[in-house]
């Protein structure tokens, strides 16, 4: 790894630096009139404003995302990599725009300085070919609006990467128009999907006091962890904000309004002892969220307050309530016709899994 004193700028800063210094002054010298978006977008933790220090040290750096129209990039775009490798500065702002692979086997690449042509990071594509790739969804659709299958086919950490990170010239707007579509699910797909976050909960929310019953202590803490995950994400759900993967759900969370309130009870209910505290802490979390599902009037409201499981001596919310109180909006009759099984990181978390589009759409096309 190279070392250097550069001062570390949040990345998305350094992209906009490194696109008005360095990139647009070659693209107006070469190619007047060259109509294009200039951003930062797709995989990295600054694209989501969470990059630090520690990022610097693989494939953060000064990096761009070029997009021109379909006709221009299947032309130029070839050229156009070559001619930014030329022409762009050996650095900016003290960073290296040269990224080195240590290996052939190695698919991070460090930022080095070099004395000849720049190994740059500014990718170039049309938005159509680049929303396929990173989302699946078809070219000839891609600006068109996803189906439900679509939707639910896409994971939220890859949406995150399309609709987060920043534009710093929409020349042709076709990006920005595909981020605003991406924005947020249609009204239909939110309710089903916010159906299927309590389905989940439901599922396991007892097997904390029944794991602890047969004297599991691990199993209930791990349960009630898993349990603790899935209100993170319910409540960003219906803080309408796509959830990042593991590494960034917390600073996610913490950003929503509800947070101040609700993290006690899930930080009590991740680091309680036993089993009493745990399912109390958890208890006091579900309450909180149903209360939260209660004033976003998305449904009829639903009592929110924990209760026996059945005749089994643990205290649940009994969650199933409130996923039928949600289905029942769902009139969209595809959606309707689904089970409550949800998009493709409600039912998948294996990140390899997840970054495969084709895959992930055959399962919801087999779906009844």
């Amino acid at each position: 790894m190279t070392t250097h004193h550069a001062e570390f700028l949040p990345g998305l800063e350094l992209s906009r630096i490194f696109y008005e210094e360095a990139v647009r002054p070659v693209l107006d010298a070469e190619h007047p009139g060259l109509r294009y978006a200039a951003a930062r977008v797709g995989a990295g933790s600054e694209v989501l404003g969470y990059d630090t220090a520690r990022s610097a040290d693989h494939e953060w750096g000064p990096r761009l995302n070029l997009f021109l129209d379909r006709e221009e990039a299947a032309r130029s775009g070839a050229a156009l990599h070559r001619l930014l490798a030329d022409r762009l500065p050996k650095h900016v702002r003290g960073w290296p725009t040269h990224f080195h692979h240590d290996g052939p086997h190695e698919p991070v690449g460090l930022m080095t300085p070099t004395d000849g042509p720049v190994n740059h990071r500014v990718s170039v594509d049309d938005v159509g070919t680049w929303l396929h790739a990173q989302l699946g969804i078809r070219p000839c659709l891609a600006l068109a609006g996803p189906s439900v299958r679509d939707w639910l086919a896409m994971p939220q950490q890859k949406l995150l990467e399309v609709t987060a990170g920043a534009v710093h010239h929409d020349g042709t707007g076709e990006l920005g128009a595909a981020r605003r579509m991406l924005a947020w699910y249609p009204d239909q797909v939110w309710r089903y999907l916010l159906a299927c976050q309590w389905q989940r909960i439901s599922q396991e929310e007892a097997f904390v006091g029944r794991c602890a019953e047969v004297g599991d202590e691990l199993g209930s803490a791990v349960v009630a962890g898993r349990l603790v995950r899935d209100l993170m994400r319910l409540c960003l759900l219906l803080g309408r904000r796509y959830a990042p993967y593991s590494k960034w759900l917390g600073s996610a969370f913490a950003e929503l309004e509800v947070a101040r309130t609700l993290t006690p009870s899930l930080r009590g209910a991740v680091a309680a002892q036993g089993c009493p505290e745990r399912e109390a802490r958890l208890c006091d979390a579900y309450e909180t969220v149903a209360q939260l599902q209660n004033e976003s009037g998305l449904a009829d409201p639903v009592e929110p307050t924990r209760r026996p499981y059945h005749g089994r001596p643990f205290m649940v919310l009994h969650a199933e309530r409130f996923a039928r109180a949600l289905a029942e909006t769902v009139t969209d009759p595809e959606l309707s016709s689904l089970p409550l099984t949800g998009s493709a990181d409600q039912w998948a978390d294996s990140t390899d899994l997840l970054a495969r589009a084709r895959p992930l759409r055959a399962v919801l096309d087999n779906l009844a």
